[in-house]
């Protein structure tokens, strides 16, 4: 299983913009399916978004709403999700997850290897 390792997230006011970073063992970001999940307190986990290794993205738009962008720099190992215009209903703690390849990336029981989370808290 891949050990994968959020960060980037903080406090943030409406508005604003962070980038989550998802870092992976070497190659790993490129075999596997990457996704983003997010779960707010006394809610279920969400799904975010995904990159498949071809590299093909997916994204909730319920959540996503053309403001969060997912991008992958295969030389550092990492996957990115960029969140802009940032609301408090954000606020959650963000996941990266790795799923084999054709496995549905919109599903949690798609996914074999979490992060341990990275909070992002938006004010008003």
């Amino acid at each position: 299983q891949a050990q994968l390792v959020e960060s980037g997230g903080g406090l943030v006011q409406a508005g604003d913009s962070l980038r989550l970073s998802c870092v992976g063992p070497p190659r790993a970001v490129m075999w596997y399916t990457i996704g983003w999940f997010r779960q707010a307190p006394g809610k279920e986990r969400e799904f975010v978004g995904a990159i498949s290794r071809s590299a093909t993205m997916k994204y909730n738009d319920n959540v996503v709403k053309g403001r969060f962008t997912i991008s992958r720099n295969n030389a550092k190992n990492t996957v990115y999700l960029q969140m802009n215009s940032l609301k408090p209903e954000d606020t959650a703690i963000y996941f990266c997850a790795a799923a084999q390849p054709g496995n549905p990336a919109a599903v949690v029981g798609s996914y074999e290897s979490w992060g341990q989370g990275t909070q992002v808290t938006v004010a008003s």
